[in-house]
């Protein structure tokens, strides 16, 4: 029964998904729209889970009328050292989804609306040790792009439908009493949906669950736990979070690093994260090319090393004079060829292997 009600849930989910990109096709390549809707679900799961806690928090106290929703911003201040401290960031309740999506379609600047709030979310992180983690995570959602119509007007009407039906997504009053990982499901059916469409270019984002979850299930064999799993080209991490699916992420003790190169992926990879209720003291995702300038030299080795490189690529290789005296390539006596990078992936992976 509960395995129906499950696949009940997940076949309601997906057909709004579905509603949603039929409402907003045309102007917007599908390919380029998954920024706003993954951008959009995922400032609704940050608002929501602030929600929940701070509310939980009161009825515990005893005040069980308490909404945050309806809280004044003046009020809701006082709260914010702590609220970054404990969840990394902070929202006041006038710039919350819900209230902003309610208010939405009376609002003439909308647009504005949603600038100056994506905004004020990422500065609630500064000078926090989750800086890194919320940092230019809204970039990708341009609320002034020509592609999403020619006037102020129209953009904002497109605005209002990408919130409505984010809205309308049946993800629980609370996300935690889901059958189905509705945050995170949405997100991975949304991007198999946009990297099938893509064609060729949508491996560079997303690798099918199946292959994650076959390479997640080889790399545990025979664990229980791993102290921490890493994914040199992580994309939009699947990869990674297929290990909390399987082990738990309870049980990848000191949690997720990787790095990637395509900034839009570094920031969908960050989102992905979140979305799957990694809290931002669990995870490093870092920018960069990890063949020349790798990220996580404090962190290695790792119990767990798991990747879909990409293959055939052309890296520096021999015209950087520097790599061959890499300790992770020096072992080997010569670098792998320029137009072989996923050798070199494979090289830098079995040194950082604990």
């Amino acid at each position: 029964m509960a395995d129906n009600k499950k696949e009940q849930e997940r076949a309601e989910l997906h057909r709004a998904i579905w509603n949603i990109a039929n409402d907003l096709r045309g102007s917007v390549d599908g390919w380029d729209f998954k920024q706003y809707v993954l951008g959009m679900l995922f400032y609704r799961y940050i608002s929501e889970n602030l929600t929940l806690y701070l509310n939980k928090r009161m009825a515990d106290a005893g005040f069980k009328d308490f909404d945050y929703v309806n809280m004044s911003d003046e009020e809701a201040e006082t709260a914010r050292q702590e609220m970054v401290s404990t969840k990394g960031f902070f929202i006041l309740p006038s710039e919350l989804f819900a209230n902003v999506c309610r208010n939405s379609s009376q609002d003439d600047n909308l647009n504005e609306t949603l600038e100056k709030t994506f905004k004020h979310i990422e500065e609630s992180a500064s000078g926090s040790e989750s800086e890194d983690n919320f940092k230019g995570l809204f970039d990708d959602i341009d609320v002034n792009n020509k592609k999403l119509g020619d006037t102020v007007g129209k953009r904002n009407e497109k605005l209002v439908k990408l919130l409505q039906g984010i809205q309308g997504m049946k993800l629980g009053s609370n996300y935690q009493d889901n059958t189905i990982d509705a945050f995170g499901d949405a997100y991975e059916f949304l991007m198999g949906m946009y990297a099938s469409n893509a064609g060729k270019s949508g491996g560079e984002y997303y690798t099918p669950q199946e292959v994650s979850e076959l390479l997640a299930k080889i790399t545990t064999v025979g664990k229980t736990t791993v102290n921490k799993v890493y994914d040199p080209a992580c994309g939009s991490g699947s990869l990674l979070l297929k290990f909390a699916k399987i082990l738990g992420t309870e049980n990848v003790r000191d949690g997720f690093f990787g790095q990637e190169i395509n900034i839009t992926t570094y920031n969908l990879c960050r989102i992905n994260m979140f979305l799957h209720d990694v809290g931002y003291d669990k995870f490093d995702i870092s920018l960069g090319d990890t063949l020349t300038d790798p990220k996580h030299w404090d962190d290695e080795p790792f119990q767990a090393i798991v990747s879909n490189p990409p293959y055939s690529i052309k890296w520096a290789g021999e015209d950087n004079p520097v790599l061959i005296n890499d300790p992770r390539f020096a072992p080997a006596g010569v670098l792998a060829p320029k137009s072989k990078a996923d050798l070199a992936f494979i090289l830098h992976s079995l040194a950082w292997l604990s």
